[in-house]
């Protein structure tokens, strides 16, 4: 049966339809927020899928170019493999909905979200978390839902609650909570160095919008929502633990498990996993395949006891203290900027590449305030960096994440493109990973930035908090500098980065049913307290400000600005005046519609004669003018001197010297550069120049 239900969400009608379409999903919701339309459907399978231990879970985040009036470019005319955007919407829907499904559903479950129309002011991307919620708890999938996602912003001083997309262009913030009932289950945020006292507001007054959106769910859920389905548990056969337990011991796992040496305690792990092979592969061999999970599960109990109960981290640390830091520039020495950040068993080689305007990366998304991008953070994660073989096959959804959060978290210390007229691209290869890789590459790309000469207005570092929880809310220890395996075993990750005036990004995941404000009020105080000791102690001793020039391997640009009527001019008929100045000076040059002009090239001669070619071209010829041209054409009267491409002037042969000249070759040649002076333009617009005039 077909059912509407709507609610005022920020200004704008939300509107979530029940029954009208996809009857066949588990569950399915099409939502309308403003004329903004997603279908959002959530699928389970009805067996679960074997030889697997953990919850299989799929988001899609589906973008059709139909939703803006758009055919999508490229030989096919249709969408090809998700965008950016798509991606990391994805994992934002994925963030606050997987730990709400029970840790041992082993169901394969699809979260599919496909983006119809598009309001520019009705984020289609908060449309569809909230799709994905409501499509999920009216299911009969097992969900210990709902949740609910706002987004703020901050013009002004003030917070704006999901704002628009003109109010996206200009907002200092771009913040993405999602709540369940009680507490904050995800946090997203870029911001322009927002203070943290102001993010916290941010935080909690989004929680509060969530808590009324999902008081409008828990209608829906009443009347539309089915009995939650039974399933298949997967778990360690107490019998299989009891033996496990007795026989390795909880003191013989502490002992395997507290080491800073990743590999040393992975070598301990598979002497345990050894030894129950060898103890069950006759008498209990239907346990064999159980090991794995059953080993995991142990590690996990036992570093969550240490942490919480002995307040004793694996590796030795004290709760608040960080790895082993380091930190060098210019490792490379033919590149643009190079820099390598180390903590503890974490390392990132950054790479800088300065490059014309016209290498920024166009964008065929749904945004239409995004259309391009000048800086570009990409980020590898090979499987030597964490001692593994396997080939690679290109950026999967993690490395695009981390790829994009450091990205997000160095934007807001670039300057201009007026300031630097550069395209800026940095690299981050991962060298070695034992935690938090997404937060040492904002640390070694604002280091690398700043030695290839990018005039950033602050140095930007990044460091991840952890948590472990007891039985009760007050029962938590929070962790400063997580390292691999504080994050397998712990219930959270939250990075944050930023520069001494404030925070310029924040990812927060976690695997339990939310945070308390007490909580995320200790993690933003701990990460800014290891934030700027990283900033003052580390970073700033490789490097403590951006360097005066680029690198002598970097491109040289110079920009001018020309009457857009004029660009005509310079481009030529068919191109043919701008590939001319290109072929004799060797330069790129890049123009504009509104007039500017950018020259790039190695060869700062060279760079100054082409914009002195483009300036003689643009620049109208008046009577009275001492120009420099070259010869081009001789006649038995005179030579004609180009003064600028398709600009030549005349100097009659009574014009070229003082004294009386028999023969124009007397005095000048094809391809003689002459200084000549403007002495008349005629009605015709024929220039006419003199040589012995130029001193007089």
């Amino acid at each position: 049966m077909f059912k509407s239900y709507s609610m005022e969400l920020a200004g704008r009608t939300l509107t979530v339809e029940i029954g009208r379409v996809a009857a066949q999903a588990n569950g399915a919701a099409l939502m309308h927020y403003g004329d903004t339309v997603v279908l959002a459907t959530a699928t389970a399978s009805d067996k679960p899928r074997e030889g697997i231990d953990f919850f299989p879970l799929s988001v899609e985040y589906e973008e059709k170019m139909y939703a803006v009036g758009k055919i999508p470019g490229g030989f096919t005319r249709r969408e090809g493999k998700a965008s950016e955007n798509a991606t990391l919407t994805s994992r934002v829907i994925d963030r606050p909905m997987r730990p709400l499904f029970p840790k041992d559903y082993r169901n394969d479950v699809t979260l599919d979200n496909l983006v119809l129309c598009v309001d520019p002011d009705c984020s289609p991307e908060l449309t569809a978390m909230l799709g994905a919620s409501i499509a999920t708890t009216i299911s009969d999938i097992p969900f210990d839902g709902p949740i609910s996602s706002t987004q703020i912003g901050l013009i002004d001083g003030e917070l704006i609650v999901n704002p628009t997309s003109a109010q996206r262009k200009v907002s200092e913030l771009a913040l993405t909570v999602a709540s369940t009932r009680e507490k904050v289950i995800m946090i997203e945020a870029g911001a322009k160095e927002v203070p943290e006292e102001k993010m916290l507001e941010a935080i909690f007054q989004a929680h509060e919008i969530n808590k009324e959106v999902i008081a409008f769910i828990d209608t829906i859920v009443a009347e539309c929502g089915r009995p939650k389905h039974e399933y298949t548990h997967c778990d360690t056969p107490d019998e299989l633990w009891e033996d496990m337990v007795s026989f390795v011991t909880p003191e013989a796992m502490e002992g395997a498990v507290f080491t800073d040496d990743k590999q040393t305690r992975e070598e301990n792990i598979r002497q345990i996993k050894e030894k129950l092979t060898a103890r069950y592969e006759e008498e209990h061999a239907d346990w064999l395949p159980l090991i794995d999970e059953a080993v995991y599960k142990f590690q996990k109990k036992t570093v969550r006891k240490m942490i919480l109960q002995d307040h004793k981290r694996p590796d030795g640390r004290a709760i608040t203290q960080i790895r082993p830091l380091a930190a060098e520039i210019d490792l490379l020495p033919r590149t643009h900027g190079s820099a390598m950040f180390t903590r503890g068993q974490t390392q990132i080689l950054n790479i800088c590449t300065l490059a014309p305007l016209s290498d920024a990366q166009r964008l065929d998304g749904l945004d239409e305030n995004e259309t391009s991008k000048r800086y570009m953070h990409h980020y590898n994660f090979p499987s030597y960096s964490v001692g593994e073989t396997k080939p690679s096959r290109g950026p999967g959804r993690r490395e695009i994440g981390h790829g994009a959060l450091a990205e997000r978290a160095l934007l807001p210390v670039l300057p201009s493109a007026e300031e630097f007229p550069y395209a800026i691209r940095t690299v981050s290869e991962t060298l070695e990973s034992n935690g938090s890789t997404s937060q040492a590459s904002v640390c070694s790309s604002s280091m690398s930035l700043m030695a290839a000469g990018v005039p950033v207005k602050a140095a930007v570092a990044g460091i991840s908090c952890g948590l472990v929880t007891g039985d009760t809310d007050e029962d938590y220890i929070v962790l400063t500098d997580i390292q691999g395996l504080e994050d397998f075993f712990g219930d959270m990750d939250f990075k944050v980065a930023g520069t001494h005036k404030g925070i310029t990004a924040i990812q927060m995941d976690i695997k339990i049913h939310g945070l308390t404000d007490r909580i995320i009020r200790e993690a933003i105080s701990r990460t800014r307290e290891a934030r700027l000791y990283i900033l003052d102690e580390v970073m700033a001793k490789a490097i403590a400000e951006p360097r005066k020039e680029v690198s002598k391997y970097a491109p040289k640009i110079e920009q001018i600005m020309i009457d857009p009527t004029k660009i005509g001019d310079v481009v030529g008929k068919q191109g043919k005046v701008i590939n001319k100045i290109i072929e004799e000076t060797g330069v790129q040059i890049d123009i504009e519609e509104d007039g500017s002009v950018s020259v790039c090239g190695t060869d700062k001669e060279m760079i100054e004669k082409a914009i002195d070619i483009i300036r003689r071209i643009v620049t109208d010829v008046e009577v009275g003018q001492v120009l420099t041209g070259r010869v081009v054409r001789i006649m038995n009267f005179g030579a004609f001197v180009e003064l600028a491409p398709n600009k030549d002037g005349m100097v009659h042969i009574s014009k070229l010297a003082k004294k009386r000249v028999e023969k124009v070759e007397d005095v000048v040649n094809i391809g003689d550069e002459v200084t000549v002076k403007v002495i008349e333009i005629d009605k015709m617009g024929r220039i006419n120049l003199s040589i012995k005039d130029v001193e007089a």
